[in-house]
């Protein structure tokens, strides 16, 4: 009945994991509570361009920018050297902006590579039209009237500098040579938020009506790692909550409008974020779209912002802000606190967000004092048993008074051989007699499963922990063990399946879970025995292939439960 009960219990402790991640976060809404993605949207939004050498219309669907799916892709390099371009050297950024329509669409991560290697190349995040997955933002203006020349795709703006620091703004200017004159300062944080703020001085006779949008234009779908416990996706604050709407569930030629006081909006991945901010005072309409040209997949986030009216020999001006950068938790807390409502929630710490930031925050405290985050982790495992401490020794005192008994369930087993009903009786009389809990041994195992997942999300979503080293062989705690039994970690020289690719600290993981298991009472029935003992091994290559951070906790957990354990049971006779 007891080993049934426990074995029940890890199943099920087991099963919660797996349906968290393959369920629950496959509920979150793919769209916005209340709008009906059939309902026809009538708000104005902001404009886009069909392609290059296309002017918008006002309220028209267009597809973002991008290269027709007949015509080759260019390299990245060599896109970016045909336009005159604006340096943008910063300590965390690299890249430029486009004098040929004033675009964000070059830009990498100084901080940040493709791998643990740090002389690998940096992470690219925006990329210009005519490249393979165009990736950009544009800012401008709409006009009430359709024969008022605006600046386009195809402007070249004169530029007051060759290089965007954080000490130094640029400001572009264009004329429209109708009486309008147009500029935009452009301004760098040290971090990854620019300001641009656009501004318009009308030299002639006749009022003009304009509203300022932004946009962030994507082509191609980005190929998604989430597995369900992960969003990525269009995102923002919008209407006073979070929308989230992914990829796979924005209808073509179906966008969804929002109407909203400020917030942001724009497109989250695992690690990167690129997010407009529009002015949080004033009214906005946004939308995320969705077309199909060709075959290709293009995506977008924009915003329109209120009319206002340029009066002859007057001015008007416009900022807003965009984030294109790493998701970095302390950097996202302070723009947040700057006035950007919910903006550390472009990180998906997911439904246990009470417990899975918290748990970052701890770790992020130990690795400030410890030097790295894989002593965090031991430093946070520690923590908790300590927390659990009394918890855990009621389960192993009653684990104990389970283990002595076990000879005396023996002989009621045998005295009612036949008749199961029986043998319950008698073993919930003799459980009552001893005050033993047959239940209480599932504890340790229960209670940690809310930490364990926990830290999952932690070690997954933080880019805190990408590239994290430990020591020895794991130089990336967010990814699995690198070695296998299979080539003796290494000494041979081949790379082995990924069927075989159990490393080291999995398999201490699972030593570690069969010596714990040796501790406990042993079932009395010899198909509950062996199933039991199949369990390590089933723990071994299930965590295989999570983060290696994640397996060090379960290892170092079983020891401390290990030496918890057995110490209990020593002083009670049943070691």
């Amino acid at each position: 009945m007891e080993q049934r009960n426990l074995l029940i219990a890890i199943v099920l402790s087991v099963g919660i994991l797996i349906a968290f991640q393959f369920v629950f976060e496959r509920m979150r809404p793919a769209q916005p509570p209340g709008l009906n993605p059939g309902t026809p949207v009538t708000a104005p939004a902001a404009p886009s361009k069909v392609s290059q050498s296309a002017t918008p219309a006002q309220g028209t669907a267009t597809t973002a920018p991008g290269v027709a799916p007949t015509q080759a892709a260019e390299t990245r390099e060599a896109a970016i050297v045909e336009q005159p371009r604006v340096k943008i050297d910063t300590p965390r950024l690299h890249g430029s902006i486009n004098l040929l329509g004033a675009r964000l669409d070059d830009l990498t991560l100084a901080n940040y590579h493709e791998t643990v290697n740090p002389k690998s190349p940096e992470v690219v995040l925006l990329s210009p039209a005519g490249t393979e997955n165009p990736y950009l933002a544009e800012f401008g203006w709409v006009a009430a009237s359709s024969d008022i020349k605006l600046p386009g795709p195809q402007t070249r703006w004169a530029s007051s500098g060759s290089t965007l620091t954080p000490t130094s703004p640029v400001t572009l200017t264009w004329d429209n040579g109708q009486g309008l004159v147009f500029g935009r300062m452009i301004s760098v944080d040290k971090n990854y938020m620019f300001t641009v703020t656009d501004s318009v001085r009308n030299t002639g006779n006749t009022p003009v009506k304009l509203s300022h949008y932004g946009l962030v234009s994507r082509t191609g779908t980005p190929h998604v790692a989430g597995y369900y416990i992960l969003f990525e996706g269009m995102i923002g604050y919008l209407d006073g909550s979070l929308q989230e709407v992914k990829y796979s569930s924005l209808n073509p030629d179906k966008p969804l409008d929002y109407g909203s006081n400020g917030g942001w909006l724009g497109f989250t991945d695992k690690y990167w974020l690129t997010a407009l901010v529009p002015p949080q005072h004033e009214g906005i309409k946004a939308r995320f779209t969705h077309t199909v040209d060709a075959g290709v997949d293009r995506y977008q986030t924009d915003y329109l912002g209120p009319e206002i009216t340029v009066s002859p020999e007057g001015a008007a001006e416009s900022s807003a802000r965009l984030f294109a950068g790493a998701k970095e938790v302390n950097l996202l807390d302070a723009y947040e606190r700057s006035g950007i409502p919910l903006f550390d929630h472009a990180i998906d710490f997911g439904w246990f967000y009470f417990l899975t930031k918290p748990i970052f925050l701890t770790l992020q405290f130990f690795d400030r004092l410890l030097g790295n985050f894989g002593l965090a982790i031991l430093l946070l495992t520690l923590c908790v048993k300590l927390l659990f401490f009394p918890l855990a020794n009621k389960s192993y005192n009653a684990m104990s008074k389970m283990k002595l008994l076990q000879p005396e369930i023996q002989k009621l087993r045998e005295r009612f051989p036949d008749d199961k009903a029986r043998q319950q009786q008698e073993m919930m009389a003799l459980y009552k007699r001893v005050g033993a809990n047959p239940l209480a041994g599932c504890l340790p195992i229960v209670i940690q499963i809310p930490v364990f997942f926990s830290l999952y999300k932690v070690l997954f979503v933080t880019i805190e922990m990408r590239h994290a080293p430990f020591f020895g062989w794991i130089h990336d705690l967010s990814a699995p063990d690198p070695t296998s039994f299979a080539n003796l970690f290494g000494l041979l020289p081949f790379t082995p399946p990924v069927i075989l690719a159990i490393g080291a600290w999995p398999l201490i993981m699972g030593l570690t879970m069969y010596l714990q298991q040796k501790l406990n009472p042993q079932p009395v029935d010899p198909v509950q025995a062996r199933m039991f003992m199949f369990l390590p091994i089933v723990f071994t290559y299930m965590l295989a292939s999570f983060p290696a951070g994640l397996v060090i906790y379960w290892a170092w957990n079983n020891l401390l439960s290990i030496g918890q354990q057995w110490t209990i049971m020593h002083r009670a006779g049943a070691a």
